[in-house]
């Protein structure tokens, strides 16, 4: 996908190209991966400023546990 001249990976589309009915069932199942979260946590370190990194890694440690928490590192990945 393309916004304004930039790449961007949609999720909701690779979701949808594993399981195009239930598309939140491939994205749970990423998210309890800690590879993924590290990978998420270094994209938005490098293109997101208001990105908070300490709350991040208290994050980061409960991978698998919840997803609800990304709300609060104010993350624009998702």
């Amino acid at each position: 996908m393309r916004v304004n001249n930039e790449d961007y990976i949609s999720l909701t589309d690779l979701s949808r190209y594993a399981d195009n009915e239930e598309t939140k069932i491939p994205i749970q199942n990423w998210m309890r991966n800690k590879d993924v979260i590290s990978f998420l946590g270094l994209w938005e370190k490098i293109n997101n400023n208001n990105f908070k990194g300490v709350e991040f890694d208290t994050f980061k440690k409960e991978a698998g546990k919840t997803i609800n928490r990304i709300k609060s590192i104010h993350s624009l990945f998702i």
